[in-house]
């Protein structure tokens, strides 16, 4: 069946089923496992998950994807599709619950809903998303480099990775411009990233400022007591957001709040 993607919310629709397999590695998927899927458009994964695991939850945007979607999946009656934006889903709510989300997520909410699956759905334990190569490697950047940001202390106060795997553009339709991957992640949680998030963002709205000017024109707090904070964790003043490790972004959090 012949489906138009809409750029607009970012569909590169899988379609080549030789990726399957590693995603399943990296998903380390179990016959057991009940699986969250984000963006399933044409159902090419959406069927492989199907066939490895007890159930997934597919959450979809595009109401007219739904004839393309239920040719794929035949008779398999494992799948409970979703329709609506996921960002709006109550991902803690579905029952059962998930235990790993596995999507080729689209470009556009990519990030959103990496952060606000670590946040709030507690029972999800494993991930295995695709998404630009880029956003993959920001999630898990180093501190002092120019990758390193708000979602990477984030995803890292939340997760470690245990995989990550290059995937070109000619596994979707239509080819993005931009060069993909597979990154894997287990929760391992340092924090509660909620208790730390609004520091954090304000940390990096403007990161070529100091800290204390960034936490300042976000209208977090003055820079008076935003420098306070630093030197409180043995940070000089001037320290700018992208300097501190994610577990610093705690203690700051913990003096600041």
């Amino acid at each position: 069946m012949s489906v138009a993607p809409k750029k607009a919310l970012g569909q590169h629709f899988l379609v080549d089923e030789n990726i399957l397999g590693v995603i399943g590695r990296l998903g380390a998927l179990e016959s057991d496992d009940v699986v969250l899927e984000v963006g399933p458009g044409l159902g090419v994964l959406t069927r492989y998950l199907a066939d490895h695991v007890r159930l997934v939850h597919a959450i979809e945007v595009d109401r007219s994807l739904e004839p393309a979607l239920r040719e794929a999946l035949g008779e398999r009656t494992n799948v409970a599709m979703r329709w609506g934006d996921a960002l709006e889903v109550d991902m803690a709510a579905l029952r059962p619950t998930p235990v790993k989300l596995v999507a080729n997520l689209p470009y556009n909410i990519a990030t959103p809903v990496v952060v606000e699956s670590l946040e709030h759905a507690d029972s999800l334990r494993r991930w295995c998303v695709m998404v630009q190569r880029e956003v993959a490697e920001r999630f898990f950047a180093e501190p002092r480099t120019k990758a390193y940001g708000a979602v990477s202390v984030l995803v890292q106060l939340a997760a470690r990775k245990v995989g990550f795997h290059a995937v070109p553009p000619t596994v979707f339709r239509p080819r993005p411009r931009v060069e993909s991957a597979l990154v894997a992640f287990e929760r391992a949680p340092i924090a509660p990233i909620g208790e730390v998030r609004a520091v954090v963002e304000a940390a990096f709205a403007h990161r070529r400022k100091t800290l204390a000017n960034s936490l300042a024109l976000a209208g977090f707090a003055s820079r008076t007591r935003a420098e306070e904070a630093l030197g409180s964790i043995g940070r000089s003043k001037k320290a700018r957001a992208e300097e501190l490790e994610p577990s610093e972004f705690v203690r700051l959090a913990t003096f600041l709040l």
